[in-house]
């Protein structure tokens, strides 16, 4: 019994030698950061933002890729799927994430339980837009109009059961009205549909316009937070105008695949928050509009787990209404 223990803790040595010794050469070759979103969008823009500085400190290139599809869950899908050895890392967004797991209908093969929460990046209030010569100059005329003509005025989001939708779902009970929801793949083609026309207001995130607002092309109609964005300070919050209940937004992060060595962790977690506290990535993302919250390790876990059971009841109503 005691030459089986002794084994038994020369083994665990042993294990845990090459494990250090490996994340001591960690990495040793190109680190892939992949972002279910479409290029462009608000989440692709900070991924690349940070991967331009953080591969400064990594030592090796840290390649941005796109795997754009089913309001993210193709790119999670690959993520979670990936080896855990530290060399594919992904974006991720949050509340998405958890509706995925939520919903029944979308058939997730992952969990939270796939993937090791490795650092948040930003926090994204939601706001209301609509492109700048649209009828509707306040939040008062859209929700005046909608109640005219119910079912009729199209809104988007930027995924199904995303932030937006669940935003919008949260605007038409506190308001007493209905929409005609739109669901588009990301920001991008978002932009695309509003200014061409072809949805009259969107529900997406701050850091995803507000520099059209700034510029004249846009228009917002409100923040759906308790405190106006320092990044849109002209545009009146949801709660100062009567519907205290529509708070919403979006979070950014990197997860990898569950089973990295706890030391790559450590490390690619040191490595990305010394990036976020860089000046450059400051500046770079204070221009974007993008709000800075780096959240890492089981604070992060802690985050995502509370954000899920938030969303219960909202992917229920969501799935009633369907």
């Amino acid at each position: 019994m005691k030459r089986k223990i002794f084994l038994g803790l020369v083994m665990v040595s042993m294990v845990a030698f090459v494990v250090s010794a490996y994340a001591a050469e960690y990495p040793t070759k190109p680190v892939t950061l992949q972002v279910p979103w479409p290029a462009g969008g608000a989440t692709d823009v900070g991924a690349r933002i940070l991967a331009s500085i953080a591969e400064k400190k990594m030592g090796q290139p840290i390649v941005v890729i796109n795997k754009v599809g089913a309001g993210s869950q193709v790119g999670l899908t690959e993520t979670a799927r990936q080896k855990p050895d530290g060399y594919y890392l992904g974006f991720v967004s949050v509340p998405a994430l958890n509706t995925i797991i939520l919903d029944p209908e979308r058939k997730a093969v992952f969990d939270l339980e796939a993937f090791v929460p490795i650092i948040n990046q930003v926090i994204d209030p939601g706001v209301i837009w609509v492109k700048a010569d649209s009828p509707y100059n306040t939040l008062k005329d859209l929700i005046d109009d909608a109640k005219k003509r119910p079912a009729e005025i199209k809104a988007s989001t930027t995924g199904i059961l995303g932030d937006d939708h669940l935003a919008i779902l949260m605007m038409e009970e506190a308001a007493g009205v209905k929409f005609r929801i739109v669901h588009l793949e990301g920001g991008a083609p978002q932009l695309a549909a509003t200014l061409g026309g072809q949805v009259d207001v969107s529900f997406d995130n701050v850091g995803s316009v507000a520099p059209r607002v700034k510029a004249g092309q846009l228009r917002g109609l409100a923040v759906m937070d308790r405190e106006r964005s320092k990044f849109l300070p002209d545009v009146p919050t949801t709660a100062e105008l009567g519907y205290g209940t529509v708070i919403s937004s979006s979070s950014r992060g990197i997860l990898g695949p569950k089973g990295i060595p706890a030391p790559i962790i450590k490390k690619i977690q040191e490595v990305f928050l010394e990036a976020m506290k860089h000046p450059e990535h400051v500046e770079k993302m204070e221009r974007a509009g993008l709000a800075i919250r780096p959240i890492v390790g089981d604070e992060y876990a802690k985050y995502l787990r509370d954000i899920q059971e938030r969303c219960k009841a909202l992917v229920e109503a969501a799935r009633k209404a369907r």
